[in-house]
């Protein structure tokens, strides 16, 4: 891991305008919040393709649907709890049902914008997305990925929701990094459990399989960047040869993350397993991190969900 720290929204709005260079079709919706999502960059660079629909959610996906069905690739910014519930009906019958090739990219997501307070904390928003077909959902882990993710959202055809964090993040990949929509990166080797993380809590997750390896107890730790499609055949793989899995997320453990993981596991190979993440609560105001340690989101919860799934595998062993 590296020290150093740039928010996924920064990387964003720095990709727009390096995809604006290079791809005529790429145009930019905001609902007048350009500063905060990065979408300023792109409005610097090429003003002509970039429309301010000011505070107009609704109408901003509208827009956007509209612009895909003459070819263009809209991006799409707001914050995600704005996108994911005052505009949901519009992404979902203006855009998803028609499969129109919509890139929603949303700022603030989960409790990085611990001191905005819970009106602008998206912690249901990925449980929403994922439900409506059509939907790719993607939260990058950093600014590099978060550049990949963004041109590889050009290249698909179709919806795509990229969630990003307010708050900077570590660094973790470098350049060489391959980025496929749908297929996880494995971090860290381990046979005695397995970590699975998205966005955010992806350097949690690596914070604690460092504390756990000092003290002799392996974890594998999966990137899970895409929830949708998920990569059932690494988690999978990884539930037969680990035999306990920890899913960590910066959303509530309804829904998200945890949820399709859950789901991969009781259809193909159920292992103790335990989800991290918002327990049925609303955040509240404060820092980042005193709010990770509130609802116990931190490595030394990761720590202490390891603990316990490791307790029980040896409690009641799954027979392959």
């Amino acid at each position: 891991m590296l020290n150093t720290l740039v928010s996924t929204r920064e990387a964003y709005g720095k990709a727009l305008v390096e995809l604006g260079a290079s791809n005529s079709d790429v145009v930019v919706l905001e609902a007048d919040i350009s500063k905060s999502t990065r979408t300023c960059l792109f409005a610097k660079e090429f003003p002509e393709r970039f429309f301010n629909v000011g505070v107009a959610e609704q109408n901003e996906m509208g827009i956007a649907a509209g612009l895909a069905t003459i070819g263009l690739i809209p991006f799409v910014s707001t914050y995600a709890v704005f996108a994911s519930m005052r505009a949901c009906e519009q992404i979902r019958t203006s855009i998803a049902y028609p499969h129109l090739n919509v890139k929603i990219a949303v700022s603030h997501g989960g409790v990085t914008p611990g001191s905005d307070g819970v009106t602008h904390q998206a912690t249901e928003d990925i449980g929403m997305m994922r439900t409506i077909p059509n939907m790719t959902v993607i939260m990058p882990t950093d600014a590099v990925l978060t550049r990949k993710a963004v041109f590889a959202a050009v290249d698909h055809d179709g919806p795509v929701y990229i969630r990003l964090t307010r708050n900077t993040v570590p660094v973790i990949y470098n350049e060489q990094q391959n980025f496929q929509i749908g297929r996880g990166i494995m971090l860290r080797e381990g046979s005695d459990a397995t970590v699975i993380a998205l966005g955010d809590m992806v350097c949690q997750a690596l914070k604690a399989g460092e504390v756990l390896s000092k003290k002799g107890i392996q974890c594998r730790i999966l990137d899970m960047h895409t929830v949708k499609p998920l990569d059932t055949d690494a988690i999978v793989k990884a539930a037969r040869e680990t035999g306990a899995v920890v899913t960590v997320e910066d959303h509530q453990i309804n829904c998200g993350l945890g949820s399709a993981v859950a789901e991969a596991l009781v259809e193909n190979h159920p292992v103790p397993m335990e989800r991290i993440g918002l327990k049925d609560t609303f955040a509240e105001s404060g820092t980042y991190e005193e709010l990770l340690g509130k609802y116990e989101m931190d490595s030394e919860s990761i720590i202490k969900a390891v603990r316990s799934v490791l307790a029980r595998k040896r409690t009641n062993p799954v027979i392959v």
